[in-house]
């Protein structure tokens, strides 16, 4: 896109003013406008919060001129002065005639600016479109201080009762992708799979001879890792973790890869999954489907009797899967619920299916043993998921908890993702791993004294905690562990914690345990993980010093920040769209009680999780009583006044809903049987 003139900012054109601007440094970078009013603009120099109104004509994404202002003695905040390069051409919003003008106001929430279709454009007619439809908008002009933006209509998108409006507002407000380009599509529509060819890499092996099998959930559609294992004479085990090769059709530069880029993962709303890759890919030719030839990358584990890995092996491979199962299934079978001959599987493989499943099963708890060992760091998590019927209207709540099933899996593939960062680090390989660092020890103070009020620190364990020490941690989330303190540490400790981020180097991972640690199981749906499976083909190949990897290491640091901020981006979004649904799902259950735990605190009320579905509401302070509450940052709770009652995290109450906007996904509590 060609740069555009700067609009210019809104500045008084007196002599005082005058003589500030031309006293003023400049910087330019790219602004990210995380909600109407909440903005931050990457320059080279940092990233800085731009200021109350600061963001003027600006729009998420573009290239701007900013000044530094200091208000209040606080760190310096932004202030755009003007746009040198729109980031948005186009924008998805809903159409309205208002007399002789076209209005289409914008899904996106983070455009809070008016735009208007002029009386001589005939684009709404041409394409159909009546009140209320969604369409998609092209900008002709920008709009300005005092002046409206002028579009263009380029098509129809549906109709309101045709379209989940809310979860499309979602989508647009987070601005993710929902189509591939042309050319993306035509590489994907030619691609073919070519064992034979595939096998002509001396480096690529022949393994479909062994048994694999999936495991995934229910309702999966692309299955990008299959597993394996045997018992070694002599004791240990082989475990083999296989994942979809999708960099054998995926060159880098090419029109796929460039819109893979792009995205940088998959995001899973409530309602429907916007891939990273196009269909043909991640639900056919990269799908570990049971009982077809499959192109793979294959990691084969030496493991020994006490769970640890003594050797690992990471290659291309041609495997097929002999039977795909669900978790429920798996969960059957190891506690006994389910014979080998019920799996849904040929007859003559189910036993050697079943043997594998309990192997797995026993390495996964010796893994657990060895990485507590190492001082990994654990927080148990639930997993709700809003269930829709055919029409997208929520019908109740799926609640996902660790299983053993889901336990053999995730060890394994935490098992393989280490022993390939062991693999590139060794030789200080360039990829894209995942590292978490230590918790900041301000962040790790802040928690002590309410570790101190519910006695949970012994001697000598404050020092160590403030450094960091993860045994420390590990100790005090046992102690809390069934007490009526144990969700309040847990989040207290949990908060502290910094965000795991994809970095060019190798850093290590904290939570882990791990001295190395990089993605590599899931490549259909994480950027990431591609730019590791090249990095490990390049490195069998000795390929290292190629063309191609030199291009990749130049754009590596970019392309691993990228990644970091399109996954919270990926995850804000999934959270979004099934806050709405759970709001639709409680909007028809008004006046109905249930049981939850405190979960969050705040000045203005209490943040509720309802026990059977994980769903979350505000219970505001006007609704704990007449009284005036206070709010004690530290120990997370509010406090009356002339009672002296408290609320605080992890304490259970009963709560009647009395409200539900699903609009802005929310939830309103009131104490059962006291309305306010």
């Amino acid at each position: 896109m060609s740069r555009k003139r700067p609009h210019q900012g809104n500045t008084r054109r007196g002599r005082t003013s005058g003589s500030r601007r031309k006293q003023e440094a400049l910087l330019e970078g790219t602004i990210r406008i995380a909600r109407p009013g909440l903005a931050t603009v990457e320059t080279a120099e940092g990233t800085f919060a731009v200021a109350h109104g600061g963001i003027r004509e600006a729009m998420n994404g573009d290239e701007v001129q900013v000044s530094l202002v200091h208000r209040g003695g606080t760190e310096p905040m932004a202030v755009v002065r003007s746009v040198l390069q729109r980031a948005t051409s186009t924008f998805l919003g809903t159409f309205e005639q208002a007399g002789p003008l076209g209005a289409v106001e914008p899904l996106d929430g983070r455009i809070t600016r008016d735009f208007f279709v002029l009386p001589g454009d005939a684009s709404a007619a041409r394409c159909g479109v009546v009140d209320g439809d969604v369409v998609a908008a092209r900008i002709l002009e920008y709009p300005a201080r005092g002046t409206a933006g002028v579009v263009t209509i380029d098509r129809r998108v549906g109709a309101a009762d045709e379209l989940d409006l809310l979860v499309e507002t979602v989508i647009a407000s987070h601005g993710l992708a929902t189509e591939f380009g042309p050319a993306a599509l035509e590489q994907a529509d030619g691609l073919v799979l070519d064992v034979e060819g595939a096998l002509a890499d001396p480096h690529r092996h022949d393994l479909r001879d062994r048994v694999t099998l999936t495991i995934d959930p229910t309702d999966a559609r692309d299955f990008d890792d299959a597993v394996g294992a045997t018992r070694l004479d002599g004791g240990g085990f082989e475990v083999c973790v296989h994942i979809a090769d999708v960099t054998a059709y995926l060159p880098w530069g090419s029109p796929m890869d460039l819109e893979a880029r792009q995205r940088t993962c998959s995001t899973y709303l409530v309602d429907r999954v916007l891939p990273m890759l196009p269909e043909r890919l991640c639900n056919d030719l990269c799908s570990l489907r049971p009982n077809e030839d499959r192109l793979a990358m294959s990691v084969l584990m030496t493991v020994d009797a006490g769970g640890a890995v003594r050797g690992a092996r990471v290659f291309p491979s041609v495997i097929r899967s002999r039977a795909r199962l669900d978790y429920e299934t798996a969960d059957a079978l190891l506690d006994g619920h389910l014979e080998a001959g019920d799996l849904p599987c040929d007859e003559e493989v189910a036993p050697t299916v079943a043997r594998m499943i309990a192997l797995l099963d026993e390495v996964a708890a010796l893994r657990r043993s060895v990485r507590a060992r190492r001082g990994a760091v654990d927080f148990e998590t639930r997993e709700s998921k809003v269930l829709l019927d055919e029409r997208h209207r929520p019908t109740g709540v799926s609640v996902r908890e660790r299983t053993r099933a889901t336990s053999l899996i995730e060890e394994a593939m935490l098992m393989a993702n280490e022993a390939v960062a062991q693999l590139l680090a060794e030789r200080d390989i360039p990829a894209a791993y995942r590292v978490h660092e230590r918790p900041a020890p301000e962040s790790l103070s802040a928690t002590l004294p309410v570790l101190r009020e519910l006695r949970l620190l012994q001697p000598g364990e404050a020092d160590r905690l403030v450094a960091g020490d993860p045994y420390v941690v590990q100790d005090i989330l046992a102690r809390a562990k069934g007490t009526s303190g144990e969700y309040l540490v847990g989040a207290l400790l949990l908060r502290a914690q910094k965000r795991a981020v994809y970095l060019p180097h190798n850093d290590g991972h904290y939570a882990l345990g791990a001295r190395a640690y990089c993605h590599f199981t899931s490549p259909i749906r994480r950027y990431p993980d591609v730019i590791v499976h090249r990095a490990v083909k390049a490195r069998l190949a000795g390929k290292l010093e190629s063309a191609e990897q030199r291009a990749i290491a130049r754009e590596l640091p970019q392309l691993c920040r990228t990644c970091s901020d399109r996954e919270r981006v990926a995850d804000a979004a999934a959270r979004d769209s099934q806050k709405i649904k759970m709001a639709e799902l409680y909007a028809d259950r008004l006046g109905e009680r249930f049981s939850g735990i405190v979960v969050g605190c705040e000045r203005y009320g209490l943040f509720v999780m309802l026990d059977d579905t994980c769903a979350e509401g505000l219970l505001p302070v006007r609704a704990l009583g007449e009284e005036w509450f206070s709010f004690d940052e530290g120990r997370m709770r509010l406090v009356g006044e002339e009672s002296g009652r408290s609320y605080t995290l992890g304490q259970r109450v009963a709560v009647e809903v009395v409200g539900a906007n699903p609009a802005r996904g929310q939830i309103d509590f009131a104490l059962a049987g006291r309305r306010p």
